[in-house]
C-alpha cells in the first residue's frame, strides 16, 4: 500500500495542485486512502475513493449538506466522482482522541463542545439521506449472528434474534418519526480541532460522515459516549448524558432509546471486527472488542432490552460473556 495509485499527480495537476508533495496517512478499515498533499506552503487532504470498493459522492453530497447548513465539515476544492479523487480541506493532526491523550484536563469541555455541535445538528433540517430503518438496523445487528458467533463456535437461534431486535426497537422507530441527519461514526477519532481554540469554541471539524442516514437523535451521542476505540469513564458518560438531554429536551424515554441503540451499535461493530480479522486479515481490531462487549453488556442490563438480554443468556454462554467476548486470533 506504499505505492501511489495511478492517477494521483494527473488529478492534482487538474486540480490546481501540480507538483505538490504527497504523504500517505494511515487509513482506516475501509478500502479508503488518504494522503496529505502540500504546495507553496499550504496543505489540503486528499482522499481517494477507489472504484468499484468505494465511491465518493456520499461523501460529497454530505459534506455538501454540513457545509450548506454551517457545520464544520471540510471544504472540497475539487473532486473527480468516476475516478475516486476527493480534495479537501486539511483539519491538521489535532484528532480529538489524541488530544485527549495529551490534555485530558479538557475532557469535560471538550465532550460538552461535541454534544453542543450535535445538539446543533439535530436542529437543522434532516439532510435528504435514506432513512435509518428496521431493514438497516437489522442488517447491522445481524452481523453479530454471520460473523461473530460462527468465529466462536456458537450455534444460535437466528431468528429469535430478529425477534427480540424486533421487540426492541419497535417503540424506539415510533419516536425517531421525522429523524434527524445521523453522521453514524461520530466519535473521537472522526472529531477534529482545527485550532486550540476548538476546546471552548465547538469549532470541531467533522470527517468520515459518508454513511450518514436519516434516524434517532441517540444514536451519535452512542457513538461518542460508547466509543469502540477509546475508553470513556461511565461518570463521565452519565454526565454528558444528562447535558444532552437537559440542553436539548430529551423525553423520558430518551435513556431507554439511548441503551436500545447502543446494544444495536455495539452488537453491529463487535460483528464488523471479527469480519476485519476473519475476512479482511485485520487482527488489530479483536483487541478492541472486549470494551465494545462489556459496553454492550451495560445495555444489555437496561429493562427495555429485556428480550435481547434473554437471547443473550440462553444463546451465548456466560464463560465468553465474563470473558469480554473477545475471540482468539
Amino acid at each position: 500500500m506504499s505505492e501511489l495509485p495511478n492517477g494521483l499527480h494527473e488529478f492534482l495537476g487538474r486540480a490546481g495542485w501540480g507538483n505538490a508533495q504527497v504523504a500517505p496517512i494511515p487509513g482506516d478499515a475501509s478500502f479508503r486512502r488518504y494522503f496529505r498533499v502540500e504546495r507553496d506552503g499550504r496543505s489540503a487532504m486528499l482522499m481517494y475513493t477507489p472504484p468499484p470498493e468505494e465511491d465518493p459522492r456520499p461523501f460529497l453530497s454530505v459534506a455538501r449538506y454540513l457545509n450548506d447548513h454551517d457545520m464544520r465539515a471540510p471544504e472540497i476544492f475539487a473532486a473527480d466522482e468516476q475516478q475516486g479523487w476527493v480534495l479537501l480541506e486539511d483539519f491538521g493532526e489535532h484528532r480529538m482522541r489524541e488530544w485527549l491523550d495529551d490534555y485530558p484536563g479538557h475532557e469535560e469541555a471538550t465532550y460538552q463542545a461535541a454534544i453542543d455541535a450535535l445538539i446543533e445538528l439535530h436542529l437543522k433540517p434532516a439532510g435528504d439521506f435514506p432513512p435509518y430503518d428496521m431493514a438497516t438496523y437489522h442488517r447491522e445487528a445481524r452481523l453479530f449472528v454471520e460473523w461473530y458467533c460462527p468465529r466462536m463456535g456458537l450455534s444460535v437461534d437466528v431468528d429469535e434474534w430478529t425477534a427480540a431486535w424486533n421487540e426492541v426497537l419497535d417503540p424506539l422507530l415510533v419516536r425517531q418519526q421525522h429523524g434527524v441527519t445521523v453522521l453514524r461514526d461520530y466519535h473521537a477519532e472522526n472529531i477534529m480541532l482545527p485550532a486550540p481554540s476548538s476546546i471552548t469554541s465547538g469549532e470541531q471539524g467533522l470527517i468520515d460522515f459518508q454513511d450518514a442516514l436519516v434516524g434517532h437523535r441517540a444514536y451519535d451521542l452512542v457513538s461518542l459516549l460508547q466509543d469502540a476505540r477509546r475508553d470513556v469513564d461511565p461518570g463521565l458518560e452519565r454526565r454528558m448524558l444528562d447535558y444532552y438531554a437537559q440542553k436539548a429536551g430529551a423525553g423520558s424515554e430518551f435513556e431507554a432509546d439511548y441503551a436500545r441503540l447502543g446494544a444495536q451499535r455495539n452488537a453491529k461493530i463487535v460483528g464488523i471486527f471479527t469480519r476485519l480479522f476473519k475476512r479482511d486479515g485485520k487482527p488489530r481490531y479483536l483487541d478492541l472488542i472486549p470494551r465494545v462487549w462489556n459496553l454492550m453488556e451495560r445495555d444489555l442490563a437496561h429493562p427495555a432490552l429485556a428480550p435481547l438480554a434473554d437471547w443473550f443468556a440462553a444463546n451465548v454462554p456466560q464463560e465468553i460473556r465474563s470473558n469480554g467476548g473477545a475471540p482468539a486470533k
